[in-house]
């Protein structure tokens, strides 16, 4: 198999997810993080960068890990213990890590909010819940009893989501932002939903639910984000004619 430039698989991710675009969090870092010696043969893909997902990356005989939670979330920290551990595999590897966060949740085909509501079944599908001046997730519409939808939701993460019933007993127009935005419910209220869907979120929102009168279903911070990794290395995949693979490391958050 012949080996593909690590910059033209950058530069395709790039030229895809338009991270430009996006006012993201400080320690995002979209992009590529780590480099390698320049050259990508398999392509491994998981939602976190950590130790445990570098390894199995290096088990599977990857040279580029795609994620969408990158190295930098946390403050920097002296290079020792676990950390030296994380950055001597990596090295030991040769393996590259690119990460793309809130473009990769929005992106209309290859986004976490979009895959996952077609996979749930919502129809005409617009952009919803707006970022620093850009959407990142996808809002659409149902006719299901707030029950149903859960457990199709269920059925496509593969997990029961939790309930906050605080609308009314059927949903019509849902909203998907992906991960951790269940404090800004009340965003998602006011943009027009009866529904939303999202990751995870703190305890008072089941308050706030029943305040803005609408429905919550956290699904799980990682089982809402594993859709847009894989979309985007099985792409990658195709076009450079190069094996891919999952890497399932869920945190049950």
């Amino acid at each position: 198999m012949k080996p593909v430039d690590l910059s033209a698989v950058v530069a395709q991710c790039q030229s895809w997810l338009h991270p430009e675009r996006f006012r993201d969090y400080d320690r995002a870092r979209n992009g590529l993080q780590v480099e390698n010696r320049g050259r990508v043969r398999r392509i491994a893909a998981a939602v976190d960068a950590s130790l445990a997902t570098v390894r199995k990356a290096s088990a599977a005989g990857a040279d580029l890990l795609v994620v969408h939670h990158g190295l930098f979330w946390s403050e920097t920290r002296p290079w020792t213990g676990p950390r030296m551990a994380l950055i001597r595999a990596l090295m030991e590897a040769d393996l590259a890590v690119y990460s793309m966060h809130l473009p990769l949740d929005a992106h209309p085909t290859l986004g976490n909010a979009a895959l996952l509501a077609r996979r749930i079944g919502l129809r005409r599908l617009k952009p919803f819940f707006r970022h620093e001046g850009a959407t990142v997730g996808w809002q659409g519409e149902t006719r299901l009893d707030r029950e149903a939808l859960g457990c199709r939701l269920g059925e496509v993460l593969g997990r029961p989501p939790i309930l906050l019933p605080g609308g009314g007993p059927t949903c019509r127009r849902v909203g998907i932002c992906t991960g951790g935005a269940g404090a800004e419910l009340a965003q998602a209220a006011a943009e027009g939903v009866d529904t939303f869907i999202t990751g995870e979120g703190p305890h008072w929102t089941h308050a706030l639910a029943e305040e803005a009168g609408i429905n919550v279903f956290y699904g799980g911070h990682y089982a809402t984000e594993t859709f847009g990794v894989q979309a985007l290395a099985e792409k990658l995949a195709r076009r450079f004619g190069l094996p891919w693979e999952f890497i399932d490391h869920p945190s049950g958050l």
